[in-house]
């Protein structure tokens, strides 16, 4: 959720700044980072995500393999 009110905070900022008669450089590019980032967490979430994913399924292959090797 935090995400996404950042999102509409940046997109605030934005019309703001576009309402003046110059856009504010800053603010457009503090709103352009603020995106980036929360981009860059959303792609790092999904590579932990795949990371766990991957973990498990070892997990789950390494008992397999003991089960395996019981027999």
């Amino acid at each position: 959720m935090k995400k996404i009110a950042v999102v509409f905070a940046s997109a605030s900022l934005m019309a703001l700044a576009a309402c003046g008669e110059k856009p504010a450089n800053e603010t457009a590019n503090a709103s352009n980072a603020v995106v980036e980032n929360v981009v860059d967490n959303a792609v790092n979430a999904a590579n932990a995500a795949d990371n766990a994913a991957n973990a498990a399924n070892s997990a789950a292959n390494v008992a397999e393999n003991a089960a395996n090797a019981a027999k």
